[in-house]
């Protein structure tokens, strides 16, 4: 594995950010046989610069965007969704016949979504472990990449009750992401969400193990059972530490249903108090993910290629009828 990964990372070009692997052909699943594609994700300083280099190195890897040049490759990357372009459905060159795609996002793309989840789309695949083949330099990306961590537990804790095991908060947390996402109405698992927490459990105890301890005055894990402040003040701390997209659609929502103009202090105020905070959030992250999922998918077209495209959706559309 770790020698594949090595020569997906020596294909691309130098000046990267950040390097992550991630899904299940890095991160094992529950019920996972076979060989999967390797997911890569790469965080490159400009993105017209990377496919400037890429392109001279990689033409190959390029649907007919290539022959538009890289700034068309930058604009349409950095055009709306999750400011991803992949190249897909790529042969690794090894006796196993693997294939793999990456994905290519500006440094400060990613951590917009890090710190605002305005995507939720690269901030959801971080929330949960990944391989990372090229370590944060820059302090200001290690830090976003702490913080999305804590904002996955504060938002977590908001949708779960006052006592929960250790495996239902992972599996908020994994399902942060995936809830709204229209893949898993069409050609994902059903029990994809289960199957990731199942097969990572001690590797997401690691990752969240700190984050937990940071937050002991409102949260408590011990023998794999946990709970939490569930009061209006608990509910009002993880209201005001949650990413700056979800408060502003909570506020823009509340306001409409209530025929208010309350600012975003009062309303979050006026949330922690409600019955209602766990389906306030739910439906507010759903409208992210579901915003982004589909608009990388209408990308997907662009950057893949339409024959690609349809290959990529069969072969999901495949694997979900194999598993039902």
């Amino acid at each position: 594995m770790e020698a594949a990964l090595g020569r997906i990372v020596r294909l691309l070009p130098r000046e990267l950010t950040l390097c992550f692997a991630y899904g299940s052909g890095v991160v094992r699943q529950a019920g996972q046989t076979g060989p999967k594609v390797l997911d890569v994700v790469v965080a490159a300083p400009n993105a017209l610069l990377f496919h400037l280099e890429n392109m001279r190195l990689n033409p190959h890897h390029y649907s007919s965007v290539r022959h538009f040049g890289p700034g068309l490759a930058a604009r349409v990357q950095e055009s709306g969704a999750a400011g991803l372009y992949y190249n897909t459905l790529l042969p690794l060159g090894n006796s196993e016949g693997r294939m793999f795609k990456y994905g290519v996002v500006s440094a400060p793309t990613l951590i917009g979504d890090l710190l605002d989840w305005n995507a939720l789309y690269l901030a959801g695949r971080l929330h949960k472990p990944v391989s990372l083949l090229k370590e944060p330099e820059a302090p200001d990306l290690a830090r976003a990449l702490r913080q999305n961590l804590h904002s996955a537990l504060h938002a977590a804790l908001l949708l779960l009750p006052e006592t929960f095991s250790e495996k239902e908060l992972y599996m908020a947390i994994t399902n942060l992401s995936y809830d709204g996402d229209f893949r898993m109405i069409v050609g994902e698992n059903p029990n994809k969400v289960k199957n990731i927490v199942e097969g990572q459990m001690e590797l997401f105890s690691q990752l969240y193990a700190p984050v937990v301890a940071a937050q002991s005055n409102y949260v408590e894990i011990s023998n794999g059972e946990g709970c939490q402040d569930t009061s209006a003040t608990g509910k009002l701390y993880h209201l005001t530490q949650l990413p700056r997209m979800p408060q502003v659609l909570l506020a823009r929502n509340w306001n409409q249903q209530s025929r208010r103009k309350l600012d975003s202090e009062d309303t979050l105020l006026a949330l922690a108090h409600s019955a209602d905070t766990d389906i306030a959030l739910r439906k507010v992250l759903r409208q992210i993910v579901w915003n982004s999922s589909v608009g990388q998918a209408l990308k997907g077209i662009i950057t893949a290629g339409p024959i690609k495209s349809i290959k990529y959706s069969m072969a999901k559309i495949a694997k979900m009828w194999q598993k039902n």
